[in-house]
């Protein structure tokens, strides 16, 4: 009497299955720090002066470059223009190594 027994698919066909709906998952968002934000806490906690406890990283933190020296210009590129420049560039940097070569 307590062996399991395998439903027949005829049983299974019955439950209607096609109205019942999955719960979407829960997902927790978190606030994306700013650069600002990120300063300001690199800044506060001594846990990022030092690494692995030996490397001092005070130095590299004075110096680093403030977010509105990183900040550049979206320019858009042209592929036509960018592959003439370049490759203008290439040439001219051939010549003047066949140019020395020969001197």
């Amino acid at each position: 009497a307590d062996i399991p027994v395998i439903p027949d698919l005829d049983e299974v066909q019955e439950e209607d299955l096609a109205m019942q709906v999955a719960a979407p998952p829960s997902v927790q968002v978190n606030r994306v720090l700013t650069y600002h934000d990120l300063d300001k806490d690199l800044m506060k906690y001594a846990a990022f002066q030092t690494l692995d406890g030996e490397v001092d990283l005070k130095l590299l933190t004075k110096v680093l470059a403030p977010e509105h020296e990183l900040r550049e210009d979206d320019v858009s590129w042209d592929w036509d223009h960018l592959f003439t420049e370049v490759s203008s560039e290439l040439v001219t940097e051939w010549d003047l190594g066949q140019s020395e070569r020969e001197d």
